[in-house]
């Protein structure tokens, strides 16, 4: 095997974790968000009349969703482009 300096390996371990995380990160809303929305609509097609109070829960729930994959996106970006651990260990 060869050997790689600390630099490297470091890089090359957060970049692996940051795509390992983005992947997790970004699929688990987006099953919620599909859950959520096939709910809201079983709802509406048993309850018609509650169907607005439904379409704006669902909104709300759609959007603090989002927020959590645009999260994970935040900190997968530091991690790659602003990477602090390199900073911490090799000064």
């Amino acid at each position: 095997m060869w050997e790689l300096d600390p630099q490297t390996l470091i890089t090359v371990i957060t970049i692996l974790g940051a795509s390992i995380g983005i992947v997790l990160g970004c699929i688990t809303p987006a099953i919620m968000e599909g859950i959520a929305t096939k709910k809201a609509l079983e709802s509406m097609a048993r309850q018609p009349d509650a169907a607005n109070d439904i379409r704006t829960t669902l909104l709300i729930s759609m959007a603090l969703l989002e927020s959590t994959a645009i999260y994970v996106l935040l900190v997968i970006l530091v991690l790659l482009f602003a990477n602090p651990l390199l900073d911490r260990f090799f000064l």
